[in-house]
């Protein structure tokens, strides 16, 4: 699912009890095979568990980051939901030009979220904006 329609989505809930609904079922769809859940692929700053694996792949002659993340809470996993539909399957430059905090401050949830997933959300968003940034990570 693509950012713009998870926001769409999200738009048609008034109460924040549904929103935090509908982000666990986004959750829902993410997962990460064992063998991933590595300590380089690990998110260090969060309460729960959470794992990212990032790489860049060639498709059509372009860098394509690809991104797959899980988590042992829902909620997280819905926000790593949210994350996929942000960066999963952009060109170098794209993901480079993604500002995370700006896109889920569009969602509103910045001011409904724990101080610790707040936290939790920075460190995942630090950790994909290093790998990002990173033109070592990129494939040649």
């Amino acid at each position: 699912m693509n950012f713009d329609q998870i926001k769409e989505d999200l738009d048609l809930f008034s109460e924040w009890e549904d929103r935090y609904g509908y982000i666990i079922d986004l959750g829902k769809q993410v997962s990460l095979p064992d063998e991933m859940k590595t300590d380089k692929n690990k998110v260090n700053g969060c309460a729960s568990q959470v794992w990212l694996d990032m790489n860049w792949n060639i498709s059509n002659s372009s860098k394509v980051f690809n991104i797959e993340g899980d988590s042992d809470a829902l909620i997280v996993k819905g926000l790593i939901a949210i994350l996929l539909s942000l960066y999963k399957g952009k060109t170098f430059v794209e993901a480079q030009a993604v500002d995370p905090r700006a896109e889920f401050e569009k969602l509103g949830l910045n001011a409904h979220l724990s101080s610790q997933r707040s936290n939790g959300l920075k460190s995942m968003i630090d950790q994909i904006k290093i790998f990002v940034n990173t033109e070592d990570n990129c494939v040649s």
